[in-house]
């Protein structure tokens, strides 16, 4: 663990930072989970996740971190359906899931956690929502090929240094 200054929120979006897909076009909703375990869609597509992020939610979460999920996607009902068959609710604290503007999302996440920006890090993988909420004063980054630990100890190196 880093030392110096901790966050208390770690925000994440969903497509192409914790699975690897855009819930909205590449998976087909209904979504159900298999006798095995196994997350399918409607036609039996096994859905999954980037391999290290429920390890990442859950030592987030055992560490004390306060944990939200900012997605923009028109898939509300299939996200929040994906959530729950990964058992990631359970290290969730706050959920804004829905098109729109990241601020938008940021600022009612803000309100329902009573946390400031200044008190937050955001993992996504578009550069426009990195751009829109480092004007905020988020400590944003910009993830390539999924979260995994190394991204979130540099995140969190980042943030004990007090850099943006």
């Amino acid at each position: 663990m880093s030392r110096g200054r901790k966050p208390k929120l770690l925000v994440f979006d969903l497509d192409y930072t914790l699975w690897p897909f855009w819930v909205d076009t590449h998976v087909t909703p209904p979504f159900s989970k298999k006798s095995n375990g196994v997350v399918v869609d409607s036609y039996g597509q096994k859905v999954t996740f980037y391999e290290e992020v429920p390890k990442v939610l859950e030592e987030l979460k055992a560490e004390g971190y306060l944990v939200g999920i900012a997605s923009r996607t028109g898939e509300v009902r299939g996200a929040e359906s994906l959530l729950k068959l990964f058992g990631w609710n359970a290290f969730i604290d706050c959920k804004q899931i829905y098109p729109g503007c990241k601020l938008k999302h940021f600022k009612k996440i803000k309100e329902a956690l009573d946390v400031e920006y200044e008190d937050m890090i955001f993992f996504d993988d578009e550069q426009r929502n990195i751009t829109d909420l480092r004007t905020v004063g988020v400590l944003s980054i910009l993830v390539k090929n999924g979260v995994t630990k190394n991204v979130i100890q540099v995140a969190l190196d980042k943030f004990a240094r007090g850099e943006m």
